[in-house]
């Protein structure tokens, strides 16, 4: 995946539209036009920012399916992201929650979005929805039949999860990308507003260098200056919000701030890559395991 040629730079901030409930979700209001309203606002001060990429979300659905969702959700992302078209022009993703990879795979591809996010592409994970199994498989083959050129950003131990397969993640990495086949991979931390551990980023980066590297969330003015160091673009959602609370409006200041600090070189940009030897860790013969994520 080429950062430079889908986002017009090699160090993309990518905005989060927090989708309100959409129909058939337990909060769902009644009246999509509110939903859209809120999209279209979320989404033009966020470009208005100047952020490279903007990644819609049914977040507000929760409780999610672990699988397909209803074909309402489907339809009401669609008509979304097809208002949403209209008034950005920054490359569009989309992440259908929990893990409907196939629904959001499909929505990209007729809209023309440039990417998905997938939150378990490989492995199983134990979550609050139940057992989520990897589904590269059926991902990548759907991929194929649509003709698509739709890119896959794949969690790696994703959030709000406790892995099954495997703990270890330097082989998590590697399963995700050689097996997987994911374009881009993303490391978070535990739960929803929590970093990735430095170290984890900097194995990543290790394990997969020629793979972009996102980090997936906690991202904020005061740490992206260190994360950044280790990684190659960000998605970030709350701490672009008013007062940095995830049910508030994205305000533009903020993603002003955030995208000029992601911009502005640090003391460590002109560093060599990280190395064994430069790492806050050693490698032994095996991989080191990472905590579990719960």
């Amino acid at each position: 995946m080429d950062l430079a040629q889908t986002f017009q730079t090699p160090t993309p901030v990518i905005g989060v539209v927090h989708l309100l409930p959409l129909p058939a979700s337990a909060r769902w209001g009644g009246n999509l036009h509110t939903v859209i309203e809120r999209a279209e606002q979320e989404a033009t001060a966020l470009a208005a920012g100047g952020v490279n990429g903007i990644i819609l979300e049914n977040f507000f659905d929760a409780p999610f399916s672990k699988g397909a969702v209803d074909p309402a959700t489907i339809s009401a992302m669609t008509l979304v992201v097809d208002r949403i078209q209209n008034l950005v022009t920054v490359p569009l993703g989309i992440n259908v929650l929990r893990n409907d990879a196939v629904g959001g795979m499909a929505i990209a591809s007729c809209t023309g979005a440039a990417f998905i996010r997938v939150n378990v592409l490989s492995g199983v994970m134990a979550t609050d929805q139940g057992t989520i199994e990897g589904c590269a498989y059926e991902l990548l083959r759907y991929r194929r039949a649509l003709g698509s050129h739709v890119k896959i950003l794949a969690d790696v131990l994703v959030k709000h999860a406790h892995p099954l397969s495997t703990d270890n993640l330097a082989i998590a990495i590697q399963d995700t990308v050689e097996r997987g086949l994911a374009d881009g991979i993303i490391l978070s931390g535990q739960a929803t507003g929590d970093p990735p551990r430095l170290a984890d980023l900097q194995l990543a980066r290790l394990k997969a260098p020629e793979t972009p590297l996102f980090i997936g969330s906690g991202a904020t003015l005061e740490n992206i200056a260190t994360l950044k160091q280790s990684a190659d673009g960000v998605i970030v959602s709350s701490s672009l919000k008013r007062g940095g609370r995830i049910k508030s409006p994205i305000d533009p200041v903020r993603v002003g701030q955030f995208v000029e600090a992601m911009a502005t070189p640090s003391s460590q940009d002109s560093s060599p890559s990280a190395s064994p030897s430069s790492l806050p860790f050693s490698l032994p013969a095996e991989s080191p395991k990472a905590p579990i994520r719960s």
